[in-house]
């Protein structure tokens, strides 16, 4: 979360989209406190898990398909992924940007 969030204790938190209440605001549980709150999306940042960790894409063509990561291309701000699920099962996306895809809570 933003730093815009820091006097309520979020700063650098982070936290599961629980609803997504319409196109820029959603509802997110924190994984520590377990506090449900009210976020616009300029709040959030996406967090990308480690090589061969699964991803959701949130943006672009293949917005709703769960990935694997295949790399990550810190230089670039951006990640190879292979589509797992989806209807481009198997696919490879070589430079997806960290904003079109966030790591899936366990």
């Amino acid at each position: 979360m933003s730093k815009a969030l820091a006097e309520k204790g979020y700063y650098k938190q982070k936290g599961v989209v629980r609803k997504v209440i319409d196109k820029y605001v959603e509802k997110i549980e924190m994984l520590e406190s377990k506090h449900v709150l009210r976020v616009d999306q300029e709040e959030l940042e996406t967090v990308i898990p480690q090589v061969v960790g699964r991803v959701k894409i949130v943006n672009g063509a293949y917005r709703g398909s769960t990935a694997k990561v295949l790399e990550v291309d810190t230089d670039h701000f951006c990640a190879k992924v292979q589509i797992e699920r989806g209807a481009y099962d198997g696919r490879v996306l070589k430079a997806v940007e960290y904003e079109d895809i966030c790591k899936i809570a366990q």
